[in-house]
């Protein structure tokens, strides 16, 4: 352990998932001696609640006994009127011991550093979030990735929006108190927007690849929660986004040659901004003309799923919960 870590506040991370992934190995392996993991899942009956009884963990996992005492997995129970996303963050909120917080997912690698990372992040600017890259495993996720490049990944890097995957603060940077900020969690969807709702952020400087999709029908929910997640925390930024969308199809369709170069360049420059090999930018032209459609079916959907759960999300503050 170095100086630095020894020095710092120790620090709770809150990793909501139903299974225990590598993910869950990479973090616990990061801990420092006062700080501690909360894995947080629905019920008894997600696979990783059988690590209760095992102090979140077993020898197997190549952790020390000490280790596994800093390890704990909370049970969040059933979400009523909020994500089940949002109600697990809020019960490990309530659970940690620690006044520093760490969130991450289980879905993108945490290298050697990446707990450390952001501790020092924190000491030098306060609240920080990472900056998500989001790739597409499956063909819809793939000719998606353009479009989360320049509208997801470009807006976060320039701060004052929480990406709930690599995001540290502390209790008393939220601006309207801890109780407030909990209770907003229980009656929404997007736990990361509304952070950003409570939270003045800054971003770091690098980027955690997020593995986005799976299937098809995976990917266009996933569309639509993102776009109804904007639509809900930025209304004015979501319209600005659409009019863009509508404008650059035009220009696609009315000037294919030209269009198509321009928003290839564009794209393949905010890609090279982040360091993103990927040869997916070359589809940003047909992405584009086909945006509007996609944003349209988007904005008049009634529901989403996430999760394996249904949401209709009628307000901010209005949501209701379904299982599928």
């Amino acid at each position: 352990m170095t100086d630095s870590e020894r020095s710092r506040p120790p620090t709770s991370v809150l990793l909501p998932t139903v299974r225990w992934t590598e993910a869950c190995s990479e973090v616990a392996a990061q801990l420092g001696a006062d700080d501690e993991l909360l894995v947080i899942c629905d019920t008894d009956d997600d696979p990783v609640a059988e690590r209760r009884s095992e102090g979140g963990g077993s020898d197997d996992d190549g952790r020390s006994e000490d280790l596994l005492d800093r390890v704990r997995v909370v049970l969040a129970g059933e979400p009523e009127g909020c994500s089940g996303k949002a109600n697990a963050i809020a019960v490990g909120m309530e659970a940690a011991e620690r006044d520093r917080i760490v969130w991450t997912d289980d879905d993108f690698r945490h290298p050697p550093g990446w707990l450390a990372g952001l501790n020092a992040d924190y000491e030098r600017q306060g609240p920080t979030t990472e900056v998500p890259v989001f790739v597409g495993t499956d063909p819809l996720g793939r000719f998606f990735e353009p479009a989360y490049v320049i509208g997801g990944t470009l807006p976060v890097s320039r701060g004052g929006i929480a990406w709930g995957g690599g995001v540290v603060f502390e209790r008393g940077d939220l601006r309207d108190g801890e109780a407030t900020f909990l209770r907003d969690l229980r009656r929404t969807v997007s736990d990361d927007g509304t952070l950003a709702e409570h939270l003045d952020v800054s971003a770091a400087d690098r980027t955690r690849t997020v593995a986005a999709g799976g299937s098809p029908r995976e990917s266009l929910e996933r569309f639509v929660r993102f776009l109804q997640i904007t639509r809900r925390h930025t209304p004015l930024a979501t319209a600005f986004n659409v009019a863009l969308s509508v404008g650059l199809a035009s220009l696609c369709l009315l000037a294919p040659v030209a269009g198509a170069a321009l928003v290839t360049a564009l794209s393949g420059a905010t890609y090279a901004r982040f360091g993103v090999r990927r040869a997916t930018f070359l589809l940003a032209g047909p992405s584009v003309i086909a945006s509007p459609v996609f944003l349209a079916y988007a904005l008049t959907r009634q529901t989403f799923v996430w999760g394996g759960r249904r949401y209709r999300w009628r307000a901010m503050f209005d949501v209701d919960v379904e299982s599928v």
